[in-house]
């Protein structure tokens, strides 16, 4: 298997029933899972097109999920779709994901969407519309378009 560079490594408080959430809401797929006697996961990863996520658990004391701290987070997952970006904002508000942006069209060329799950990580999902020069979004940086 060719593997990614880096893949990140979220952490739930309950891996089963983020596993669950996050195949039924953003359409990730179990590609590995290693089970101990006890029946815990020791080990998961998921899989979306080419990108790999490992789901773990509050297993270190330095691993916490976004509801064991309030809600904060220190990262943010971004994941880019061939598919249509409004349909997949629609699985996931479906299957219980909190939009926090609604699908919009952005000066880069993408159309995004910002989700949060149940456990509180901050996703976004993205569809290319039409291709932007680092140029073109200089000038616009310039004149003040972008904010």
């Amino acid at each position: 298997m060719n593997r990614p560079t880096f893949i990140s490594s979220v952490v739930y408080r309950d891996q089963r029933a983020a596993i669950a959430f996050l195949e039924k809401a953003f359409g990730f797929e179990v590609s590995e899972m290693l089970v101990g006697a006890d029946d815990k996961i020791l080990h998961a990863e998921m899989t979306f097109g080419q990108g790999i996520i490992m789901v773990g658990s509050e297993w270190f004391d330095w691993t916490r999920s976004p509801q064991a701290v309030g809600g904060k987070n220190t990262q943010r997952i971004h994941v880019h779709l061939d598919t249509d970006v409004d349909a997949h904002c629609e699985r996931a508000r479906s299957a219980g994901a909190v939009i926090v942006g609604e699908p919009a069209d952005q000066f880069y060329g993408d159309r995004t969407y910002g989700a949060r799950d149940p456990e509180g990580h901050h996703w976004s999902f993205a569809q290319t519309k039409r291709e932007v020069s680092w140029e073109e979004m200089r000038r616009m940086a310039k004149s003040g378009a972008l904010g």
